[in-house]
């Protein structure tokens, strides 16, 4: 297999399978989670991590839920990111495994809040993580997948920057 479809099956597989995790996580917190009442849900581990059912019509940890045209505006900039993580896909060394694997988790995350706002208008959340007093907003599969994906972008471009800054130190760069 070439170096070109290696990187395009790894992308294509971590997007396919966090798509996946998403959009049947929510089926779940749908069925079971959305019939409890707001402010009930699964306690997971008491005090840490809560199982509770939202919708967010906005952004992740529910920001911009007022904003006007939020639907259409918010798919249409999710549709941009997408085009955006193709583009760069393309432009990636094959060798760039990390890449490729973030660059799967945000397309996956990505699609998989399309797909909610798209159908039903708004993003099912269900995931809540507590410490010390303090709740963090609900969150989904997507979520995570997103953030995951960026923080693994920016660890790849922080040690390409390294690996950049040491190459040239060797080469006599770093006086």
């Amino acid at each position: 297999m070439s170096p070109t479809k290696r990187r395009t099956l790894l992308f294509t597989v971590t997007a396919v399978v966090s798509l996946f995790l998403d959009q049947w996580t929510k089926v779940l917190a749908r069925a079971d989670l959305k019939p409890l009442a707001p402010w009930r849900g699964v306690v997971v581990v008491d005090g840490y991590f809560d199982l509770r059912y939202s919708e967010n019509t906005g952004v992740a940890f529910g920001m911009f839920q007022q904003l006007p045209g939020g639907r259409i505006l918010l798919s249409l900039m999710a549709l941009a990111a997408l085009g955006l993580v193709f583009h760069y896909l393309r432009r990636t060394d094959p060798g760039q495994i990390r890449l490729h694997l973030a660059l799967g988790l945000v397309g996956g995350g990505a699609v998989g809040n399309l797909i909610d706002r798209i159908i039903a208008g708004r993003v099912s959340d269900f995931i809540v993580w507590k410490y010390h007093g303090h709740e963090w907003p609900a969150f989904n599969v997507a979520d995570a997948a997103l953030v995951v994906g960026v923080c693994l972008m920016a660890l790849d471009m922080l040690l390409a920057r390294r690996r950049a800054a040491t190459s040239n130190e060797g080469a006599g760069g770093g006086r």
